[in-house]
């Protein structure tokens, strides 16, 4: 897919930091949790992120439990225009506004595990640009897990210079890899009309599938 075929609205997006909150609920013994995040609102200010305590929040929204995924930054070069599947309502936790943007599915199984897949119901397309450095997971299929955000919630020493040597600190499960590459042409992930599969390594990194 070029770059013609969808609507660009956000550039020079590599690098923004953004928090969010997952509030993880249950329906029988499925569970989904709705994500809060601070994205294209605010950087998530450092001094507010302290601040939340996921229980409290948990109570608020009447959770079973509030995981806080954060902060995070994009490694992606930009955005196109989102919808929501949910009504996208705006909520402010302790003073830092968010806005409800996606729906992950957990299934029977609500705790983070790292490299499960999940599927996310976000309504977005992201931009990779020509010329640009992406980090990916390939599976034992050979299917490729590209970056789309980096976390320091776990480790906070880590930066984007830092990632091309990631695969070498990565506890790998049989059969993946890691890998860095410079994008030869415009990479672009459209999960506009359909759900996204995305995973998690143990530093909590995020990574997407592509098509």
């Amino acid at each position: 897919m070029t770059a013609e075929d969808k609507t660009r609205i956000v550039t020079n997006h590599r690098g923004t930091r953004y928090g969010e909150v997952l509030a993880v609920f249950s329906d029988g013994e499925q569970f989904t949790a709705h994500v809060y995040g601070t994205q294209l609102l605010n950087d998530c200010p450092q001094e507010l992120w302290e601040t939340l305590v996921p229980a409290a929040i948990a109570e608020e929204l009447g959770a079973l439990i509030v995981k806080l995924n954060g902060p995070r930054y994009w490694v992606l070069d930009g955005l196109g225009s989102k919808s929501a599947p949910l009504e996208p309502v705006l909520h402010e936790f302790n003073g830092l506004l968010m806005r409800r943007i996606a729906v992950l599915a957990l299934g029977t199984n609500p705790a983070q595990v790292p490299y499960t897949v999940r599927k996310v119901d976000r309504r977005v397309s992201m931009y990779f640009d020509a010329g640009s450095a992406v980090y990916e997971l390939i599976d034992p299929h050979g299917l490729p897990y590209v970056m789309q955000a980096y976390c320091t919630g776990v480790d906070a020493t880590l930066d984007e210079n830092s990632l091309a040597d990631l695969g070498e600190r990565l506890a790998l499960p049989t059969g993946w890899r890691f890998q860095t590459r410079v994008l030869q042409e415009d990479l672009i992930v459209d999960t506009s009309q359909s759900v996204a599969t995305v995973l998690q390594d143990e530093l909590e990194n995020t990574y997407t599938l592509p098509f």
